[in-house]
């Protein structure tokens, strides 16, 4: 379940990143719009929110530092 979250937010970081660059250039000429300053802070609260679960899932146990990696089997088969 901590993984999809993890994946949920870093697809949603990466819309909100695109989104932001959509509106940079559509509303170029305009001064009022504060469409990417929107598209920013939803993409740093949603930065936020990925580190925040990524950490609490080291502290939690449920994710590790390279535990799964492919080269630490190779390591440990010789």
């Amino acid at each position: 379940m901590l993984k999809f979250l993890i994946v949920v937010l870093l697809i949603g970081v990466v819309l909100s990143l695109f989104s932001g660059l959509v509106f940079l250039f559509k509303d170029s000429g305009q001064q009022d719009s504060k469409r990417t300053l929107y598209a920013l802070g939803i993409r740093i609260s949603l930065a936020a929110a990925l580190l925040a679960t990524v950490f609490y899932g080291i502290y939690s146990g449920e994710l590790q530092f390279g535990a799964n990696a492919p080269w630490h089997q190779i390591e440990q088969q010789e």
